[in-house]
C-alpha cells in the first residue's frame, strides 16, 4: 500500500457514493474538499487539506445536470493544479456529450471534442473513463486516456444468473453496437443476434428487423447507454414477437431520461442490469426491474495500476 500513500480521491456532486466506494476499495477516505454553489449558481471549491506533490483522482461523471457537473470537474481540476498537486487524473465514469462525436448533418458541432478540449485546458493530465460511446473519443484528447469497460463485471453477473449458456443469445439493439455486443457474446460463449432499427428523430426508434434465430431463447440485450429506454422496450417487443422466452438487458450507463423508468417497468424486459456510473433517481431506485452492479472494484484497480505505473490493459487479460 506504500505506493498508494500519495494518491487522493476527490469528487464533486455528481457521483459521491461511487467515489466513496472506490476510496473504500483502496483502503482510504475521500479527500477533504467542499464543492458548493454561490447564490447565483457559480461553482465554489475549497480544498481543505494539503495536496502539494500528491496525485489527485477526481471521480466525477458528467451526467445530468451535465453542464453543472462538467463545470465542477473543471473547477476542481483548476483548484488542485493551483494547489500544486503533482498530477490530476479525471475519472469520468460516464462521459457526457459522448454521443455528439461526429457531424451527422451539416453545421453540427462535435461536442465530444469540445468537452475533451475543455477538460485538457482545465489542467487534467490524463483521463480514466468507462465504456466511451465510441472509441474515437480517445483521439479527441492530447493527453492519455484509459477507456475501461464494464464488460467483465457484466459477464460475471450473467454467468451467475444464467449458469448454462446453451439457451442464451446476446442481442445488439442496433447495428452500430454490434461489435460491443459481439465481444460480450464471445466472453459468454453465446451466439449473437442484431436488431435493425430506424431513427426518425433523436431519442425515437422503430425496429425494422431481427437478424438471428432467437426463438425459444433467453435474449440478453447489451448496450452502453440506456437513455429514454425506447430502443430497449421496442427491441424486447420484437424479440418476444419472434418467440423469445425471456428478455434481459445489460447497459453500462443508465441515463434514464424522460419516461424511461415507466417504459422499463411496462416493457417485456424481465430485468435491466446497469452500473453506478450515474446515480439512480428515486423512481429508478424503487423499480424492481432495475439492478445495479458497482464499478468501484474495477475503477479502484485501474487507479491502483495508474498510481503504480502498471499496465491498465493487463487488468482485463485474466479477468474472466
Amino acid at each position: 500500500m506504500d505506493a498508494l500513500k500519495d494518491l487522493r480521491i476527490f469528487h464533486g456532486n455528481a457521483t459521491p457514493e461511487l467515489a466513496k466506494a472506490i476510496a473504500k476499495e483502496l483502503h482510504t477516505q475521500p479527500a477533504q474538499a467542499v464543492t458548493k454553489r454561490f447564490a447565483d449558481g457559480e461553482v465554489w471549491v475549497d480544498i481543505n487539506e494539503s495536496v502539494r506533490g500528491k496525485h489527485a483522482f477526481i471521480v466525477q461523471s458528467t451526467c445530468a445536470p451535465v453542464n453543472d457537473n462538467l463545470m465542477e470537474l473543471m473547477i476542481i481540476t483548476d483548484a488542485l493544479k493551483r494547489a500544486t498537486v503533482s498530477r490530476v487524473t479525471a475519472v469520468i465514469p460516464y462521459y457526457g456529450y459522448g454521443r455528439q462525436d461526429k457531424k451527422a448533418n451539416p453545421r453540427e458541432p462535435i461536442s465530444a471534442r469540445l468537452v475533451a478540449n475543455l477538460i485538457e485546458k482545465a489542467g487534467a493530465d490524463d483521463v480514466l473513463s468507462v465504456d466511451l460511446h465510441s472509441g474515437q473519443i480517445q483521439g479527441f484528447f492530447q493527453i492519455p486516456v484509459d477507456n475501461l469497460t464494464a464488460r467483465p463485471l457484466m459477464v460475471q453477473h450473467a454467468r451467475k444468473r444464467f449458469g448454462n449458456m446453451k439457451d442464451v443469445i446476446v442481442v445488439s439493439p442496433d447495428a452500430g453496437g454490434a461489435k460491443r455486443a459481439q465481444e460480450f457474446a464471445n466472453a459468454l460463449g453465446t451466439p449473437l443476434a442484431i436488431i435493425h432499427k430506424y431513427r426518425p428523430e433523436p431519442n425515437k426508434s422503430q425496429v425494422t428487423q431481427v437478424v438471428g434465430y432467437t426463438a425459444l431463447k433467453t435474449a440478453v440485450l447489451y448496450d452502453d447507454i440506456v437513455d429514454t429506454a425506447g430502443s430497449l422496450a421496442n427491441a424486447a417487443d420484437a424479440l418476444v414477437a419472434n418467440g423469445t422466452k425471456e428478455v434481459y438487458a445489460y447497459c453500462t450507463h443508465a441515463v434514464l431520461s424522460d419516461d424511461a423508468v415507466k417504459r422499463i417497468q411496462n416493457s417485456k424486459i424481465k430485468k435491466l442490469i446497469i452500473t453506478d456510473s450515474i446515480p439512480l433517481g428515486a423512481e429508478a431506485a424503487a423499480c424492481r426491474k432495475i439492478e445495479v452492479v458497482s464499478l468501484a472494484p474495477l475503477i479502484a484497480q485501474a487507479i491502483e495500476r495508474n498510481q503504480k505505473n502498471m499496465s491498465v490493459s493487463e487488468l482485463f487479460r485474466n479477468w474472466y
